[in-house]
């Protein structure tokens, strides 16, 4: 790894990167391109960070230089402006550390998010509608594609559950640490006293894995169910049991997909899926140790809590896990997720490495 705990090792990105240029050369590099790509991503990566770091040396040599002239010759117009110039070069050391904590073995994947709403009926229904919403906005924001996987809508309103593929670069280094409870606080438009209610839905983020990873599963460990596919009516409806909902024995977990008219091509993906969500479920062990004294203090029900968002008796989102909040609710529903997202992949950093803003 060129990155660990937040440090960037350039002797070990430069052995690194010029094993990779090594194998890209090679005549017969592509001819497997389910290998080929996760390597040329990870070079890329790499280069890109190292760029970074030399872009971000520069800068600072540059304006030591400056600041010297300036102060000897008492220049103080010429002094405000490098300050300026410090203060955008630590911008940009923020996000290339951030960037280096990317690095991930399916940080740079494409991601699953499965939205499960909480109890309570139409209530934690119309809310996980809003957070399945929340997604698609933050995933348009950001450029990523989106492809719906399934979806359970609600009885009178909303979604019992759903399913989407966001694809993008990172896109699950980012969104990984969405999965949680998401909790809302409200004045409720389906309660004619207009009493505040309180609802929950559950959010579970995980990787698309390639072939390069390896997750071995037992076909008689896994049942196979085929169903109508659910849709909004008229012509679009399926008409046959297209839609494949797959059991792993052994684990519990269960995928479903009817994206696809197909049954074929839905039961593809729902083995991709599967072997997602197993390989998923090993990286969470690894993690189990150093997680398990925080999840003991936020376990609640049959989740664990990590964002309120409260739109009554005031405004307010708030983290949990790390304190970031904001009084911009509207923005945040509609998918501005950056503030969240950078602060729970800074807690990677140790104290001595988070770059700090200057006074």
């Amino acid at each position: 790894m060129a990155c660990s705990g937040g440090v960037f090792d350039w002797g070990v990105a430069e052995k690194r990167l010029a094993e990779l240029n090594a194998l890209s050369e090679r005549p017969e590099f592509w001819n497997d391109p389910a290998k080929a790509q996760p390597m040329m991503r990870e070079r890329n990566r790499i280069a890109s960070a190292m760029d970074d770091i030399r872009m971000l040396e520069r800068e600072a040599d540059d304006a030591v230089a400056l600041w010297e002239m300036a102060e000897d010759e008492g220049d103080t117009a010429t002094l405000k402006e490098i300050e300026a110039g410090i203060r955008v070069s630590v911008a940009k050391a923020k996000d290339a550390e951030l960037k280096a904590l990317l690095s991930g073995e399916v940080d740079a994947n494409d991601c699953y998010i499965e939205i499960n709403a909480g109890a309570g009926g139409t209530e934690s229904q119309d809310w996980a509608s809003m957070l399945r919403r929340m997604y698609v906005r933050y995933a348009n924001a950001h450029d990523y594609k989106i492809e719906e996987i399934d979806e359970h809508g609600g009885e009178t309103a909303g979604i019992k559950s759903a399913t989407m593929l966001i694809k993008g670069e990172n896109a699950y280094g980012w969104l990984k640490s969405e999965s949680g409870v998401h909790r809302l606080v409200r004045i409720s438009p389906y309660d004619s006293n207009a009493r505040r209610h309180t609802s929950f839905a559950s959010v579970w983020v995980y990787p698309v894995i390639d072939d390069t990873i390896e997750v071995n599963i037992e076909e008689k460990d896994v049942r196979t169910d085929t169903y109508r596919a659910s849709g909004s009516g008229g012509q679009h409806i399926n008409k046959t049991d297209s839609a494949v909902r797959l059991t792993h024995a052994p684990t519990g977990i269960v995928v479903a997909v009817q994206a696809e008219r197909s049954q074929h091509k839905n039961r593809a993906k729902a083995w991709d899926m599967l072997r997602a969500r197993i390989y998923e479920m090993e990286l969470k062990k690894r993690e189990a140790a150093a997680q398990a004294e925080a999840d003991s203090k936020t376990e609640i029900g049959w989740g664990r809590q990590i964002r309120s968002y409260v739109l009554q008796p005031y405004q307010m989102v708030k983290d949990l896990r790390t304190g970031v909040e904001t009084s911009d609710t509207q923005g945040v529903l509609d998918g501005d997720l950056d503030a969240f997202l950078a602060a729970s992949l800074s807690q990677k950093l140790g104290p001595e490495t988070v770059v700090e803003d200057l006074d």
